[in-house]
């Protein structure tokens, strides 16, 4: 499965990763590295406990990205 992961710099200089597409799954690291290794972590703990429950397990549709230069 796939996940679009928002990832935000801190004043601090953390960084905090959420999941648009999966209510509540957030986590923070002090590094990107890190953050996105707990991302993940917390993406694959929120599939099984979908899972587990029962309850569907979310996906992304719809998402289209569009890349331009900005001068």
């Amino acid at each position: 499965m796939r996940y679009t992961v928002v990832l935000e710099q801190e004043a601090d200089g953390g960084y905090v990763a959420s999941v648009p597409a999966l209510a509540g799954c957030v986590s923070q690291g002090d590094s990107r590295v890190e953050a996105l290794a707990n991302i993940r972590e917390a993406i694959e703990l929120y599939v099984e406990d979908c899972r587990d429950a029962g309850d569907p397990v979310p996906t992304e549709v719809g998402k289209e990205f569009v890349e331009v230069e900005a001068a």
